[in-house]
C-alpha cells in the first residue's frame, strides 16, 4: 500500500478540521476544493469577480501542489464548480492566463466544469485538482 503524507501549507487558506488541503499517495497528489480565499488574512477576495476569484483560487492550488512536491505541469485533471453558467467566460479567461503562465510544456490539464451551489454566499468558484507526480 503507497505511503499517505498529508500537504499542509500557510501559502493557502487553512483547511476546514475535516479534511486536508491536499493528501498525496504514491505518484498522486489530490488537492482539495479551493476558493477564491486570502490565506493571509482568512478572508474572501473580489466581491462579485470571477476572474480575480478563479486567478485566487488557482494560486492557492499552486500553493498546495507546491508544498507537496508537485506543480501545475503534474495536474491531470481542475474540477471548476461554478454559481452561475453566465460567470464561465470571465472564468475561462483567467483559466486561461493561468494555465498559459504555469504549464510552459503546452501538455494541457484535463478539466471539468460544473454549475452549483458554493457553501459561502462570497464564492463564484472552488477548484480542486488531481496531480501525477
Amino acid at each position: 500500500m503507497p505511503h499517505t503524507t498529508v500537504i499542509r501549507t500557510s501559502q493557502a487558506p487553512a483547511p476546514a478540521h475535516v479534511f486536508s488541503q491536499g493528501i498525496r499517495k504514491g505518484n498522486l497528489l489530490q488537492v482539495s476544493g479551493q476558493g477564491p480565499m486570502d490565506p493571509d488574512t482568512n478572508t474572501y477576495i473580489a466581491p462579485g469577480d470571477v476572474h480575480a476569484q478563479t486567478l485566487r483560487t488557482l494560486e492557492n492550488i499552486r500553493a498546495i501542489l507546491e508544498a507537496g512536491d508537485a506543480s501545475v505541469e503534474d495536474v491531470l485533471m481542475f474540477r471548476v464548480y461554478l454559481t452561475d453558467q453566465s460567470l464561465f467566460p470571465a472564468m475561462n479567461e483567467a483559466y486561461g492566463e493561468f494555465i498559459s503562465a504555469n504549464v510552459p510544456s503546452g501538455n494541457l490539464p484535463c478539466r471539468t466544469t460544473v454549475f452549483v451551489g458554493l457553501p459561502h454566499p462570497e464564492m463564484l468558484v472552488e477548484i480542486d485538482a488531481l496531480a501525477a507526480l
